[in-house]
Protein backbone atom coordinates (compact mmCIF):
# COMPACT_ATOMS: atom_id res chain seq x y z
CA UNK A 1 0.00 0.00 0.00
CA UNK A 2 1.59 3.62 -0.79
CA UNK A 3 1.10 6.27 0.75
CA UNK A 4 -2.04 8.35 -0.08
CA UNK A 5 -2.53 11.72 0.47
CA UNK A 6 -5.94 12.46 2.63
CA UNK A 7 -8.61 14.19 1.16
CA UNK A 8 -10.34 16.22 4.69
CA UNK A 9 -11.39 19.26 2.67
CA UNK A 10 -12.82 20.90 -0.15
CA UNK A 11 -10.88 21.04 -3.14
CA UNK A 12 -9.52 25.00 -3.61
CA UNK A 13 -9.95 26.46 -6.29
CA UNK A 14 -7.11 26.99 -8.87
CA UNK A 15 -6.73 30.86 -8.18
CA UNK A 16 -7.07 30.29 -4.46
CA UNK A 17 -4.69 27.16 -4.33
CA UNK A 18 -2.28 29.20 -6.65
CA UNK A 19 -2.85 32.02 -4.01
CA UNK A 20 -2.02 29.41 -0.69
CA UNK A 21 0.90 27.46 -2.61
CA UNK A 22 2.75 30.91 -3.23
CA UNK A 23 2.32 32.03 0.46
CA UNK A 24 3.41 28.70 1.57
CA UNK A 25 6.47 28.90 -0.09
CA UNK A 26 7.15 32.42 0.82
CA UNK A 27 6.82 31.34 4.66
CA UNK A 28 9.27 28.41 3.78
CA UNK A 29 11.81 30.85 2.68
CA UNK A 30 11.54 33.32 5.24
CA UNK A 31 11.06 31.10 8.04
CA UNK A 32 13.66 29.12 7.37
CA UNK A 33 16.01 31.98 7.26
CA UNK A 34 14.13 33.44 10.90
CA UNK A 35 11.26 31.43 12.18
CA UNK A 36 10.05 34.52 14.44
CA UNK A 37 8.87 36.21 11.15
CA UNK A 38 5.53 37.83 11.55
CA UNK A 39 2.25 37.48 9.49
CA UNK A 40 3.29 40.89 7.53
CA UNK A 41 6.11 39.67 6.74
CA UNK A 42 5.19 36.26 5.36
CA UNK A 43 2.68 38.34 3.65
CA UNK A 44 5.23 40.67 1.60
CA UNK A 45 7.32 37.99 0.63
CA UNK A 46 4.39 36.31 -0.90
CA UNK A 47 3.41 39.48 -2.60
CA UNK A 48 0.00 39.89 -0.90
CA UNK A 49 -1.76 41.81 1.31
CA UNK A 50 -1.65 41.03 4.96
CA UNK A 51 -5.35 40.61 4.83
CA UNK A 52 -4.97 38.07 2.19
CA UNK A 53 -3.14 35.58 4.52
CA UNK A 54 -5.27 35.85 7.23
CA UNK A 55 -8.47 35.25 5.34
CA UNK A 56 -6.15 32.07 4.26
CA UNK A 57 -5.26 31.42 7.43
CA UNK A 58 -6.87 33.09 10.80
CA UNK A 59 -3.83 32.67 12.78
CA UNK A 60 0.18 32.46 12.83
CA UNK A 61 -0.55 28.64 14.20
CA UNK A 62 -3.06 27.68 11.48
CA UNK A 63 0.13 28.96 8.73
CA UNK A 64 2.56 26.61 10.54
CA UNK A 65 -0.39 23.93 10.67
CA UNK A 66 -0.90 23.84 6.86
CA UNK A 67 2.78 24.41 5.86
CA UNK A 68 3.60 21.25 8.01
CA UNK A 69 0.72 19.62 6.46
CA UNK A 70 1.90 20.40 2.95
CA UNK A 71 5.47 19.78 3.09
CA UNK A 72 4.32 16.16 4.72
CA UNK A 73 2.02 15.54 1.68
CA UNK A 74 5.08 16.60 -0.80
CA UNK A 75 6.96 14.23 1.15
CA UNK A 76 4.42 11.22 0.63
CA UNK A 77 4.51 12.16 -2.63
CA UNK A 78 8.39 12.18 -3.31
CA UNK A 79 8.37 8.34 -1.79
CA UNK A 80 5.06 6.99 -3.21
CA UNK A 81 6.69 8.76 -6.83
CA UNK A 82 9.95 6.41 -6.45
CA UNK A 83 7.59 3.56 -6.75
CA UNK A 84 9.31 1.64 -3.46
CA UNK A 85 6.99 -1.44 -4.32
CA UNK A 86 7.20 -2.33 -7.41
CA UNK A 87 10.58 -1.06 -8.63
CA UNK A 88 13.84 -3.07 -8.59
CA UNK A 89 14.99 -2.56 -4.70
CA UNK A 90 18.50 -1.08 -5.57
CA UNK A 91 16.87 1.49 -8.43
CA UNK A 92 13.89 2.22 -5.24
CA UNK A 93 16.23 3.14 -2.57
CA UNK A 94 18.28 5.59 -4.91
CA UNK A 95 14.96 7.44 -5.78
CA UNK A 96 13.61 7.12 -2.91
CA UNK A 97 16.88 9.25 -1.47
CA UNK A 98 16.85 11.51 -4.20
CA UNK A 99 13.32 12.63 -3.98
CA UNK A 100 13.44 13.05 -0.28
CA UNK A 101 16.49 14.95 0.07
CA UNK A 102 14.82 17.37 -2.63
CA UNK A 103 11.64 17.56 0.24
CA UNK A 104 13.94 18.01 2.30
CA UNK A 105 16.19 20.44 1.48
CA UNK A 106 13.24 22.30 -0.34
CA UNK A 107 10.73 22.25 2.70
CA UNK A 108 13.49 22.55 5.59
CA UNK A 109 11.74 24.60 8.17
CA UNK A 110 8.57 22.71 7.51
CA UNK A 111 10.28 19.09 7.77
CA UNK A 112 11.75 19.83 11.13
CA UNK A 113 8.84 20.79 12.83
CA UNK A 114 7.56 18.21 15.51
CA UNK A 115 4.62 16.34 14.28
CA UNK A 116 3.19 14.63 16.98
CA UNK A 117 -0.34 15.18 18.56
CA UNK A 118 -0.32 18.36 17.69
CA UNK A 119 -0.61 17.46 13.63
CA UNK A 120 -2.18 14.06 13.36
CA UNK A 121 -2.45 14.26 9.58
CA UNK A 122 1.31 14.45 9.07
CA UNK A 123 2.16 12.01 12.28
CA UNK A 124 -0.46 9.51 10.10
CA UNK A 125 2.03 10.08 6.85
CA UNK A 126 5.21 10.12 8.80
CA UNK A 127 4.59 7.20 10.04
CA UNK A 128 3.38 5.25 6.61
CA UNK A 129 6.41 6.86 4.71
CA UNK A 130 8.47 4.75 8.22
CA UNK A 131 6.28 1.26 7.12
CA UNK A 132 7.09 1.68 3.39
CA UNK A 133 11.23 2.61 4.02
CA UNK A 134 10.55 -0.91 6.11
CA UNK A 135 9.26 -2.78 3.31
CA UNK A 136 11.42 -1.58 0.80
CA UNK A 137 14.59 -2.54 3.38
CA UNK A 138 13.05 -6.15 3.58
CA UNK A 139 12.64 -6.30 -0.03
CA UNK A 140 16.14 -4.79 -0.63
CA UNK A 141 17.47 -7.52 2.06
CA UNK A 142 16.01 -10.41 -0.20
CA UNK A 143 17.61 -9.32 -3.26
CA UNK A 144 21.21 -9.66 -1.16
CA UNK A 145 21.41 -5.94 -1.03
CA UNK A 146 21.77 -5.87 2.83
CA UNK A 147 23.15 -9.20 5.18
CA UNK A 148 20.29 -11.35 5.86
CA UNK A 149 21.40 -11.17 9.63
CA UNK A 150 21.02 -6.94 10.06
CA UNK A 151 18.90 -5.39 12.11
CA UNK A 152 16.08 -3.22 9.81
CA UNK A 153 15.49 -1.31 12.43
CA UNK A 154 18.54 0.10 13.24
CA UNK A 155 19.37 0.30 9.24
CA UNK A 156 16.38 2.30 8.66
CA UNK A 157 17.56 4.85 11.63
CA UNK A 158 21.32 4.96 10.33
CA UNK A 159 19.41 5.86 7.24
CA UNK A 160 17.62 8.40 8.06
CA UNK A 161 20.63 10.25 9.58
CA UNK A 162 22.97 9.91 6.74
CA UNK A 163 19.54 11.54 4.80
CA UNK A 164 19.21 13.91 7.72
CA UNK A 165 23.24 15.36 6.66
CA UNK A 166 22.75 15.19 3.18
CA UNK A 167 19.99 17.39 3.27
CA UNK A 168 21.77 19.57 5.58
CA UNK A 169 25.15 19.64 3.04
CA UNK A 170 22.14 20.17 0.15
CA UNK A 171 20.38 23.24 2.17
CA UNK A 172 24.10 24.93 0.82
CA UNK A 173 23.55 23.75 -2.76
CA UNK A 174 24.76 20.43 -2.96
CA UNK A 175 23.13 18.36 -6.00
CA UNK A 176 20.23 15.89 -4.74
CA UNK A 177 21.55 12.62 -7.37
CA UNK A 178 25.18 12.91 -6.10
CA UNK A 179 24.04 13.08 -2.28
CA UNK A 180 21.64 10.11 -2.41
CA UNK A 181 24.89 7.99 -4.11
CA UNK A 182 26.79 9.16 -1.50
CA UNK A 183 23.70 8.21 0.89
CA UNK A 184 23.04 5.02 -0.54
CA UNK A 185 26.78 4.12 -1.34
CA UNK A 186 27.26 4.98 2.44
CA UNK A 187 24.42 2.68 4.03
CA UNK A 188 25.39 -0.06 1.27
CA UNK A 189 29.08 -0.32 1.91
CA UNK A 190 30.13 1.76 4.72
CA UNK A 191 32.94 3.76 5.17
CA UNK A 192 35.81 0.65 6.24
CA UNK A 193 37.74 -1.23 4.28
CA UNK A 194 36.98 -4.90 3.29
CA UNK A 195 38.34 -7.48 6.03
CA UNK A 196 39.14 -4.39 7.89
CA UNK A 197 38.08 -6.33 11.23
CA UNK A 198 39.57 -9.73 10.16
CA UNK A 199 43.73 -7.60 10.40
CA UNK A 200 42.63 -5.47 13.45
Amino acid sequence: MTVQKQQTKRPLRADTERTVRAILEAAERVLAANPAATMEQLAQAAGVARTTVHRRFATREALLDELTGWAARQFAGAVDAARPDAAPPLVALYQVTANVLRVKTDWSFAMNRPVGDTHPEAARIHAEVRATCVRLFRRAQEAGLLRPDIDLDWTRRVYYALIHEAAKEGAGGGDADALATRVVDTLLRGTGVPGGLAGA
